[in-house]
């Protein structure tokens, strides 16, 4: 594949982003032109008051429904790849993924243990904006992920092969005992567990937005600081050693923020898959390995990337929605093999 600029494929994105956005704020069952938007948008920066009821329902289909799913979807994305290019550069593996060290997997069967040993009262219920299923998917991929460090982790320091292996491990060990959940639960029990797998954005609102941010301003500050460290990893941890980084605490803070944004993103959105797989790995193949520039132009990427994917969701079986997870696990996974048989051919 042939290289580009960075500084050029961010200019293509960020103008690629506000067209995105209109296209989101437009799709949907209820058709509002793009020229309203534009309208609706302008009056509330002016803002400019309204009594008129037909205006105050478009700008509450606008702002409150579509506006912040667009705004989920985006954040979500950019945890994801940003998360997925930091996995890739630890592991020094172009084809990691951030569910490697096991976050899906305990996420998935935190939710699935809220699902059948709580009542239907209890998973209705919000604590500080999140459903209790989405706060059982965080514990979840915290726990599971802290499990896969320790398994790792010695006297000699955290191997990266054995935290794959181990996160191999536990992630088996978690499908089984989703297997297992499922097994006993019942039908709506088990059409919520399917459901909250599939991935999902429909349950967004400006508290969960909120909530993502701050993760979300945490990650993309945090991880470009340690792009120097993840370029010098790239050569091998002795090389990066004696280079003067300390490899230790890099892959402990890296692991952290990697739990931290994934968990979230998982618990907030559900199983959004290939995201933080295929992004990264493009935006490498084009614009080179340097993580100065991989980690912010992959973060603004997969936003773009899942906005599109979620406003192509909500309208291609209109008025049914499809699950975003299920449309970008549809779309990546051909357009990632053949992208390795290129590779392939190129070799």
């Amino acid at each position: 594949m042939r290289r580009i600029s960075a500084q050029g494929l961010s200019i293509l994105l960020w103008v690629s982003l506000p067209v995105a956005v209109i296209l989101g704020l437009n799709a949907g069952t209820v058709n509002i032109p793009i020229d309203v938007i534009i309208q609706q948008s302008t009056s509330l920066f002016l803002q400019s008051s309204t009594t008129d009821i037909h205006t105050n329902q478009i700008n509450t289909i606008l702002f409150d429904i579509r506006l912040s799913r667009i705004c989920l979807a985006f954040l979500i994305g950019a945890i994801l790849a940003i998360s997925g290019a930091v996995m890739q550069g630890l592991f020094r593996n172009p084809l990691a993924a951030p569910s490697l060290i096991g976050v899906s997997s305990g996420a998935s069967v935190g939710a699935s243990i809220v699902i059948v040993l709580t009542g239907t009262w209890l998973q209705n219920n919000a604590v500080l904006g999140l459903s209790v299923v989405a706060i059982g998917a965080f514990i979840g991929s915290f726990l599971i992920t802290l499990l896969v460090f320790k398994l790792s982790t010695s006297t000699l320091g955290t191997s990266v092969t054995t935290m794959l292996l181990a996160g191999i491990a536990i992630s088996a060990l978690g499908g089984a005992v989703n297997s297992l959940l499922s097994y006993f639960a019942d039908n709506e029990m088990l059409r919520q567990i399917s459901i909250w797998q599939m991935g999902n954005l429909s349950t967004a609102n400006w508290t969960r937005v909120s909530i993502v941010a701050v993760v979300a301003v945490v990650v993309l500050i945090l991880f470009p600081r340690e792009s120097k460290s993840l370029n010098a990893l790239l050569l091998g941890e002795s090389e990066a050693r004696h280079l003067g980084i300390d490899v230790q605490r890099v892959k402990k803070k890296l692991i952290l923020l990697t739990t931290l944004g994934i968990g979230t993103a998982v618990a907030v959105a559900g199983m959004i898959g290939f995201v933080g797989l295929i992004v990264p790995h493009i935006v490498r193949l084009l614009i080179g390995p340097d993580h100065r520039w991989l980690l912010p132009v992959s973060a603004l990427a997969g936003g773009i990337l899942l906005l599109i994917a979620d406003t192509l969701a909500r309208v291609i079986i209109a008025p049914v929605e499809l699950p975003t997870g299920i449309l970008t696990a549809i779309l990546g996974a051909p357009f990632f093999i053949m992208l390795l048989i290129q590779q392939r051919r190129e070799l």
